[in-house]
């Protein structure tokens, strides 16, 4: 597992991926080519990662994304350092916090 602030990133085997993943909306990469897991409400700063794959997210507030990199990529943010991560599949997960009455996403 890896983790970088809010962010979990989780591998799984190839087979452990649900069936339909291939279908959810695909995240467009940003201005600076980048795929955003994670932006920063506060400081609008980026979790995001660098290489070729692809990111999808299921719906909802706390919906799964699924990220794809054939070749391997790098997990950056600007005050963090970079995680390399190996080819393969991951289930981003964002951190969740109790506030009374409510579930919600961390806010950064």
């Amino acid at each position: 597992m890896y983790r970088q602030g809010d962010v979990l990133i989780v591998p799984v085997a190839e087979g452990a991926v649900p069936s339909g993943t291939d279908r959810l909306p695909q995240q467009p990469r940003d201005a600076l080519g980048r795929l955003v897991l994670a932006l920063g409400e506060v400081t609008g700063h980026a979790h995001a990662v660098v290489g070729p794959g692809t990111l999808a997210r299921e719906t909802g507030p706390f919906g799964a994304s699924w990220l794809h990199l054939p070749d391997g990529g790098r997990v950056v943010h600007e005050e963090h350092a970079a995680i390399p991560l190996p080819k393969g599949w991951y289930r981003v997960v964002r951190q969740r916090e109790y506030v009374p009455g409510a579930v919600r996403v961390v806010a950064d």
